[in-house]
């Protein structure tokens, strides 16, 4: 249950995690490294870092390449469903599938073609959650039909972390949805907002990382 916002709500909410060298990151995936590899000094007037990092991670934007063979990468995905109105639900402790009884107090005929469901009161940005929630895939066929084009959540898979069959992933392959994770919802109440995650155009990657942010509607 969220707490009482007092005082001016702001107008931007930034729902990324910090990416740094202890950012969690999905069993197997390359965590994110950082090295010099130009420093301010004598002969050198400016520092140049170089990363290493699975795209996944942080809040991120997979691309149909991550889980369908042959599938668009993220610089050949179309940004329309990353930019535009969302709708933020709470599910806060349901799991651990999130069914369509706990959206559904949230749905009506006003819903945007973007949501993002809130599963933890409080987002681990400091370490793996074996025991994440994910989507339910009929919950995900749901809102396909609804008009939903993109769907999101607070941990690192809209499919439980042990799947090895990726249900929720193969509905949103079916319907040609796309998806957001390890977005930190936290100081987000329910409603509408104006969406803006755009990936990055890596032309043959999986997946891209985002900085997701959430604007008031005006």
């Amino acid at each position: 249950m969220s707490l009482p916002f007092s005082g001016p709500k702001p107008l931007l909410w930034d729902i990324s995690p910090p990416v740094h060298a202890a950012t969690p990151v999905f069993p197997g995936d390359t965590p994110y490294q950082q090295k010099w590899a130009a420093s301010i000094g004598p002969g050198c007037p400016v520092n140049v870092s170089e990363i290493t990092l699975s795209p996944h991670v942080g809040a991120h934007a997979d691309a149909p390449l991550h889980y369908s063979e042959g599938g668009a990468s993220i610089g050949d995905t179309d940004l329309a469903p990353f930019l535009g109105p969302c709708r933020v639900i709470h599910a806060i402790g349901c799991g651990p599938l999130i069914e369509w009884a706990h959206i559904a107090h949230a749905i009506d005929d006003t819903l945007p073609a973007r949501v993002l469901v809130r599963t933890y009161a409080r987002m681990p940005v400091d370490r793996w959650d074996p025991q994440l929630a994910a989507y339910a895939p009929a919950t995900v066929q749901a809102l396909a039909e609804r008009g939903v084009r993109l769907i999101g959540i607070d941990t690192a898979s809209i499919d439980p972390a042990d799947s090895k069959q990726l249900p929720s992933h193969m509905t949103i392959r079916r319907h040609d949805m796309r998806v957001l994770e390890n977005l930190v919802l936290d100081a987000v109440d329910e409603g509408d907002y104006e969406l803006i995650a755009l990936p990055l155009k890596l032309v043959t990657a999986d997946a891209s990382p985002v900085r997701a942010v959430l604007r008031a509607l005006r």
